[in-house]
């Protein structure tokens, strides 16, 4: 996801980074090994290779101006957008979103989605777990139990692939996107940096240049010469040994071949990358498909700024819609032409809608009774509408959805079996997925 300035605040006066759950990674710091150690519980079974990209529309999008539109709504209510067909008979868009209009028959639009969350922090959790958790408004959500984040299920059930960790953030400036009561080995590895600069690199998969390769390689052996001693002290150390592999993989990562390709976004051709369009967030999803072209399993996008309290209209016309327009559009049409589309799920969401009433400031207000979320890809019953809100978009008309119903469809695109049972590390079973049964529609 990418907020990559790491600064801003939402309107709760917060700083997205303190809401961040996750620790940087430094030339074997702490994080990175930890991080690394999910690969060696991953069983050689078998298992489904279906990747997720999901791009993040952080702040809340305002559906009824964009996806779900009431053109015959009070004025005060249908806003000052208007509607236009697309390639799907009989769906509309938002008419500042002309790209996504050829590509709504790729799409499976979900509007029966409900919860509770009116706050970022909790309506993040709500949906990237499935569980709702109250926030402390000073640090975190927190309660009986932190719920791991659909990535860091996905990296704890599936594993590293070809080198790369299953779970990537990009840029971060999501409220929580952690690993729970899972612990830090499954966060994400974070990227900061914004990948338009023409001077991109990722930190964490590069030796700093002020240590060095050759300095590297020789604390890389000073650790091996300290495990041996420790291997001769404690034979029954299989923590040191545990520590000395992990470290070993974090060298091996920062030194990968594989990885330096995957992050080198300057490979792709200048026509490509302008397709996707020369912003953070356009080349942060560019990034994202070659991640997962390169192993990494789930990657996340954030596209900042949709906490439109005031001037909703004006935001939203330049340059939310537009970058958020060309970004979706080139991915689809990216994922298509390479084939990826039948082993990449691509989910456009958001915490919450907006309040179906524009306030005085031109805005609109946190609103989770209605939302839209878009499902694309492998699995996913394309060109079709799932659920449906009312004349003025203040509730769902029908049946209702719940997170947990949410979460159990993205677990079965995965392959992941979310009956499974955790153990917390206080000892308390944990299901992965309580109760939540996978919206059937959605599934091809």
């Amino acid at each position: 996801m990418f907020q990559l300035d790491g600064q801003s605040r939402n309107c709760e006066g917060l700083s997205r980074r303190a809401w961040l759950q996750v620790g940087g990674l430094s030339l074997f710091g702490l994080s990175l090994p930890r991080l690394l150690q999910a690969e060696a519980a991953q069983p050689a079974a078998a298992r489904k290779d279906i990747n997720i990209i999901m791009l993040w529309l952080d702040g809340g999008l305002s559906t009824i101006d964009t996806l779900d539109m009431k053109p015959n709504a009070p004025l005060e209510y249908r806003g000052e957008f208007s509607p236009i067909a697309t390639n799907l008979p009989g769906v509309t868009v938002c008419e500042h979103l002309p790209r996504m209009s050829r590509h709504m028959d790729q799409v499976c639009q979900v509007r029966s989605i409900v919860h509770q969350g009116s706050q970022h922090a909790e309506a993040t959790h709500w949906m990237f777990t499935g569980y709702p958790q109250v926030p402390d408004v000073n640090a975190a959500p927190v309660g009986s139990v932190v719920y791991p984040c659909f990535g860091s299920v996905v990296s704890k059930e599936l594993g590293w692939k070809a080198g790369m960790p299953p779970y990537v953030l990009c840029g971060g400036g999501i409220h929580y996107c952690g690993g729970g009561y899972l612990g830090s080995a499954y966060n994400a590895l974070i990227i900061r940096r914004n990948p338009a600069d023409k001077d991109f690199a990722v930190d964490d998969v590069a030796i700093p240049t002020q240590v060095g390769a050759e300095r590297t390689l020789r604390r890389q052996k000073i650790l091996d010469r300290l495990d041996d001693w420790q291997r001769d002290v404690d034979r029954s150390a299989e923590t040191v040994f545990n520590r000395s592999e992990f470290y070993r993989q974090a060298y091996d990562l920062m030194t990968s071949p594989n990885a330096k390709k995957a992050f080198n976004i300057n490979e792709e051709p200048d026509a490509l990358r302008d397709r996707y369009g020369r912003t953070k967030e356009g080349q942060g999803t560019l990034l994202a498909r070659r991640l997962v072209e390169a192993g990494v399993r789930f990657v996340a996008v954030t596209f900042g700024g949709y906490d439109t309290h005031d001037k909703n209209f004006i935001r939203l016309k330049d340059p939310l819609l537009p970058t958020l327009d060309q970004a979706w559009s080139a991915l689809l049409t990216d994922l298509s032409e390479r084939g990826m589309l039948s082993n990449t799920v691509v989910i456009c969401a958001s915490e919450f809608g907006r309040t179906p009433r524009v306030n005085f400031a031109a805005g609109r207000d946190h609103y989770p009774l209605c939302n839209a979320i878009g499902f694309s890809g492998a699995g996913v019953q394309a060109g079709r509408i799932v659920g449906q809100t009312d004349s003025k978009c203040e509730r769902v008309s029908g049946k209702e959805h719940s997170t947990l119903d949410y979460a159990a469809t993205i677990f079965r695109l995965m392959g992941i079996d979310d009956t499974k049972e955790y153990i917390t590390n206080d000892g308390r079973p944990v299901l992965i997925n309580s109760g939540g049964r996978a919206i059937d529609e959605v599934l091809a």
